[in-house]
């Protein structure tokens, strides 16, 4: 019979290779520096009780502060179980099946194609250039048909920023016939480059954003979508009746006050002090090549044996990302950015691979 439910199942469904994220791939360790999560927990208490009712769809506390945390109005902001749900939604709403595409430019974050996919839509794919910046010409002879275009900037795993400039030219070629999706899910990490203010520019942008990264809230799956009212209108018709549990939105709520805003920066302050430091010991260690720029909470290397990395070290309980199969980054391992004594268990380990030397120095 089982071979029966599945022939039930779509086809693209039945070939898709599903989104491997950090904790479906499993591992058994005790330093997890593979899911670009925030290294400690930061405490919240529940204070709504009314269980037994159902919650807001847009819950107003979490989208006003959100609204004020970014600078924008109520109607420019809706809230959903993650940004993943935002990737979602997006395609849901402006795309026809088995007539629109989407199109992106790996090697970047893998749910755009997943999300495509799962919906039935064709997604088109651009890779970067050096610097892994837009390769705009090769966008401009793809862009029949698309409606969705997906930037990640900071760009997951690479960690650099976009070239604005080069965002802006994509706007303009994009004017009137697709949206332009800025994923800003790392960019309170160097928030002077987020592109909220080009809102009123450019009625096709849209910003998604989430509370799992600097926020410290991966295990709440809050996210924003931020765009004009028009867009925030049609994302609306297509979003789930309730996507937010009461707990999420009360927790939200709780992280976006002027108390959880400033908890936030001087947890990222203190994050890119300890990336910083963790830069500048892989540099010094043997048994890596290149070590890339990081506007992020994590830090892609280049290794020589990089394999042989990846297994010592989850061997010995620390659990990176393993790279190698995305696009250009070939022997890349992406290391979340740990606590301290966890960046120097990681330099430790890699100091003694064969040949290997450096220590955690101060930067």
């Amino acid at each position: 019979m089982s071979n029966r439910i599945e022939e039930l199942a779509r086809a693209n469904v039945r070939a898709l290779t599903p989104y491997q994220s950090a904790r479906r791939l499993g591992g058994n360790g005790d330093v997890w520096l593979n899911a670009n999560e925030y290294p400690l927990a930061v405490p919240f208490e529940l204070t709504q009780q009314t269980l037994n009712r159902y919650p807001e769809c847009q819950p107003a506390l979490v989208i006003e502060r959100y609204a004020a945390y970014a600078g924008l109005t109520p109607e420019q902001v809706l809230v959903s179980r993650g940004a993943d749900e935002g990737i979602e939604l997006l395609i849901r709403a402006f795309c026809e099946p088995g007539k629109d595409a989407v199109l992106f430019c790996p090697p970047t974050y893998g749910m755009y194609s997943v999300s495509a996919e799962t919906i039935g839509v064709e997604y088109r794919t651009v890779e970067a250039r050096e610097g892994w910046q837009l390769n705009l010409p090769a966008i401009a002879d793809q862009l029949d048909g698309v409606k969705v275009v997906y930037v990640c900037s900071p760009n997951n795993p690479t960690g650099n920023l976009i070239n604005p400039e080069d965002i802006r030219e994509l706007l303009e070629m994009t004017r009137g016939k697709a949206l332009v999706v800025a994923d800003e899910a790392y960019i309170e990490f160097c928030p002077q480059a987020s592109l909220t203010s080009w809102l009123k520019t450019y009625p096709h942008l849209v910003i998604l954003r989430t509370l799992s990264k600097a926020f410290a809230l991966a295990g709440l799956r809050c996210g924003f979508t931020l765009a004009n009212a028009e867009v925030i209108a049609l994302l609306m018709k297509v979003i789930a009746p309730y996507p937010l549990s009461t707990p999420v939105a009360d927790i939200a709520a709780q992280a976006l006050s002027d108390q959880g805003i400033a908890l936030m920066r001087q947890h990222v302050s203190e994050l890119i002090a300890t990336r910083e430091q963790l830069i500048a010991s892989l540099k010094a260690c043997d048994c890596v090549e290149e070590v890339f720029p990081s506007d992020t909470n994590y830090v892609l290397a280049r290794f020589t044996s990089s394999g042989q990395v990846f297994k010592t070290l989850w061997d010995l309980g620390i659990i990176l990302r393993d790279q190698n199969k995305q696009p250009g980054l070939s022997g890349c391992l992406r290391i979340s950015v740990g606590t301290r004594e966890e960046c120097e268990r990681v330099i430790s380990a890699l100091n003694k691979l064969p040949g290997a030397s450096g220590s955690m120095e101060q930067a």
